[in-house]
């Protein structure tokens, strides 16, 4: 991978404001973060950036994305843009790099929302399908062929250990080579963007920097109890528990945010 890469983006907007976005897994930033564009284009101007293998940018070559790397990059395309301060979303997949620019950047910040996001804490099959070779290269083994795979889902799905909506869920974003290919990429290539919350938060308070933290309610994909160790350090009014699933929480988190302006 070069040492310096442009992401492809989709610029959102008019507000005088300046809100760098990241999507979540299987989208593009700008099919994502619609319903910001709608409710609060006339307070941001949104960058919604297609992440690695995602978007316009699907045709990334497959390497591991580091922090290092991840801070040249918005480092890079700040100084392009004339930018000096902006805040930061992140939904699901995109948490973890939301959590990345704040590590880097939290003098440039004022507010970073977080909508069900990665990184807050790693589900065990995720670093164990990660974290390992021989297990990396069975997940790439079951992306390739997904029957089995599909077949443990069901019987899951039977034994009670996952729900239907996770069913559906994983039956939608893995129904084709492509997206399964997507799905093996962004999991292997991310695995290094980790981080130590309590940290993270202390950083935050001391650059007075605002972390909201936006859940859903009926989310069965991230559920709130996978983002306590954040939520148990930041004030009552930060953490935000939305009467939503996963696939609306982005809409809903733009018409809380816009309140939160009004």
């Amino acid at each position: 991978m070069p040492d310096l890469i442009t992401l492809p983006y989709q610029k959102l907007g008019r507000g005088p404001k300046i809100l760098l976005a990241f999507h979540g897994i299987a989208q593009d930033g700008a099919s994502c973060f619609q319903s910001f564009e709608a409710q609060l284009g006339e307070h941001y101007t949104i960058y919604a950036f297609d992440l690695f293998f995602h978007g316009k940018n699907i045709s990334s070559k497959s390497d591991l994305v580091t922090k290092e790397l991840w801070r040249n990059i918005i480092l890079d395309f700040v100084a392009k843009n004339n930018i000096d301060k902006f805040d930061v979303a992140g939904f699901s997949m995109g948490g973890r790099f939301a959590l990345a620019t704040l590590e880097f950047f939290p003098d440039r910040i004022e507010n970073v929302f977080l909508i069900a996001p990665d990184g807050v804490s790693e589900h065990p099959l995720y670093g164990f399908a990660t974290r390992f070779w021989l297990t990396r290269r069975v997940f790439e083994w079951s992306m390739q062929k997904p029957q089995p795979f599909f077949s443990v889902v069901n019987v899951a799905k039977q034994a009670g250990w996952i729900n239907s909506s996770m069913q559906r869920f994983v039956q939608q974003v893995l129904n084709t080579p492509e997206k399964r290919q997507t799905i093996y990429n962004s999991w292997v290539n991310f695995r290094n963007l980790r981080f130590d919350i309590p940290a993270l938060h202390r950083l935050a308070v001391r650059s007075n920097v605002k972390i909201y933290l936006l859940v859903g309610e009926f989310d069965t994909l991230l559920k709130p109890a996978s983002v306590r160790k954040l939520a148990a350090l930041l004030p009552a009014n930060q953490y935000v528990t939305l009467k939503s699933g996963h696939t609306k929480l982005v809409d809903h988190a733009a018409t809380w945010i816009c309140a939160l302006f009004k």
